[in-house]
């Protein structure tokens, strides 16, 4: 079934808690409960945004958002892949307590406690609009429509309530936009609203809107330095299937002699767009491919850049739409008392140690952005170094709610922080993660650890059996094992007992037992 783009909005919850309402309270006894905006995109580099020092990026909003209230250095995932932290986000629990280890094998139990409900009984109204990639429908919230999966990123399908599938005419993030708008201008004024914007954008395959195609053509990306990593000394490393050199296709992620026959997404072109499309991809692209003739390290470093130039300008029109939101905010006086938050489920490589994809525990996947702007709460231009993780955001959005923060939620509310930064408020001193999904898709080990301000300490297990140790001062693109180092002796005896320590707050038996077997 074909709708334009006014179709009514749709949308679904997400996850958070509550201390800074009462903090504005005190400012102003009148002042009402905020909307709550959470616009959550997929695979989004920290690195890749212009607010965390890129200077290729064209990131305006999100530098915007940054700019206009905090950002957070060192956020950091539970479980870097795309469902399992998302699940994390809706419940402020690991994936072991929540149920959702690993996507596509796993569904999310929606019947579990979830921080839109306690939203919902602070009288908050709740939307969850765009991606969710949960395995399971939406419940509980006032209104959502999602996208089925992954997603198309032309004319895409959405599931709408009351669970009829919709065709909507257009690129995903301006259709998953213009729902959220919608829902916005329709709900009910009086109640203040919690609203989760999620974009398909930056997910693979990378395929941009038809305005922003070689929009960085004139680019040259410089080449990370750990480029060509070896994987000396990193067993689990050496034996993934994520590199931009063996795993990145030609024809299904660079577009080259694109299959317009049986690929999912080409065929829901219009002839219009179509034409548009095969005019970049054939005609300028595979050409420049077939003249270069490529082999070797120069196909390798091509591929890198194709696969950036498509990923920086999917992500353009991303922004593109924040913009839009914000616009919207500032026109009908909005803005004031409506936080606003953006952040991805996980990072990202960007050609680090020859990669692409998520899932390890090094810092590029681990560390994903977090900007958030609450005014008159969050003074303008703040940065937080404290290591935050995805467990910690429903609690969060609990705390600006003003709403009670359930017991069985694992995080912490970090709202403390950004509101009063001068204040020394206790917080953790360790980051706890694990990874399970094993063998497909990219072929990475199971494995947990921890991450410290200095120090990181992982366990691979399920194929291998090592450890690991990184330095991140002395080595902040962790090349170098330290695990055997007998100058480390101490620093791995510390690091495993606080990992132990994190494994028994968190209640992970699994790892238990894994780490007492261990060596």
């Amino acid at each position: 079934m074909q709708k334009t783009l006014q179709a009514t909005a749709i949308a679904f919850g997400c996850a958070s808690v509550s201390f800074l309402h009462m903090n504005a309270q005190t400012q102003n006894t009148e002042k009402k409960q905020p909307n709550i905006i959470f616009i959550l995109s997929d695979d989004h580099a920290y690195q890749a945004i212009g607010a965390y020092g890129n200077k290729i990026a064209q990131t305006p909003n999100i530098d915007r958002i940054a700019n206009e209230g905090a950002l957070l250095t060192t956020n950091l995932v539970a479980n870097s892949i795309s469902g399992p932290s998302r699940a994390c986000l809706l419940t402020g629990k690991y994936s072991h307590m929540n149920g959702f280890k690993e996507n596509e094998k796993d569904d999310f139990d929606m019947n579990q406690l979830l921080f839109t409900d306690v939203l919902k009984q602070s009288g908050y109204q709740t939307a969850w609009i765009g991606k969710m990639h949960l395995g399971s429908l939406p419940r509980g919230l006032d209104f959502w429509s999602v996208l089925p999966g992954q997603g198309h990123y032309y004319n895409p399908d959405f599931i709408c309530q009351p669970n009829d599938t919709v065709r909507f005419d257009g690129y995903v993030s301006d259709v998953v936009t213009d729902l959220s708008l919608d829902w916005i201008k329709k709900r009910e004024s009086s109640k203040p609203f919690f609203l989760v914007i999620g974009h398909k954008a930056t997910h693979r395959q990378w395929l941009p809107d038809l305005q922003d195609l070689g929009a960085y053509d004139d680019i040259n990306f410089p080449l990370p330095e750990n480029f060509y990593d070896n994987y000396e000394g990193r067993e689990a490393a050496s034996k993934q299937d994520m590199s931009i050199e063996k795993t990145l296709d030609l024809k299904r992620d660079l577009k080259v002699h694109g299959d317009y026959v049986n690929h999912p997404s080409y065929n829901r072109f219009t002839d219009e767009q179509k034409k548009i499309f095969q005019n970049y991809y054939e005609d300028k692209i595979t050409r420049e491919f077939d003249d270069k003739n490529l082999s070797g390290k120069e196909l390798t470093e091509w591929k890198f850049q194709r696969y950036l130039k498509d990923y920086y300008a999917v992500a353009n029109s991303m922004d593109r739409n924040i913009g839009r939101v914000l616009d919207y905010l500032d026109e009908n006086n909005l803005a004031d008392n409506t936080v606003i938050i953006y952040t991805s489920d996980q990072g990202f490589y960007m050609g680090e140690h020859g990669w692409f994809d998520k899932r390890f525990i090094y810092e590029e996947s681990l560390k994903t952005p977090f900007v958030i702007r609450y005014p008159n709460v969050i003074k303008a231009g703040t940065r937080n170094d404290n290591l935050i993780s995805n467990i910690d955001w429903a609690p969060t959005v609990l705390d600006i709610a003003g709403a009670k923060i359930p017991d069985e939620i694992q995080g912490e509310s970090f709202l403390p922080l950004l509101a009063k930064p001068k204040i020394n408020t206790k917080w953790r001193d360790a980051s706890y993660y694990h990874y399970y999904e094993f063998p497909e898709p990219h072929h990475v080990f199971p494995h947990f650890g921890i991450r410290t301000e200095r120090y990181k300490i992982v366990k691979f297990y399920g194929g291998v059996d090592n450890w690991e140790l990184y330095d991140l001062k002395t080595d902040p693109q962790e090349m170098c094992n330290l695990i055997n180092n007998p100058e480390y002796k101490g620093i791995v005896t510390e690091l495993k007992k606080k990992l132990k320590d994190q494994i028994l707050k968190y209640k992970d038996y699994e790892a238990l037992e894994i780490l007492d077997k261990s060596k």
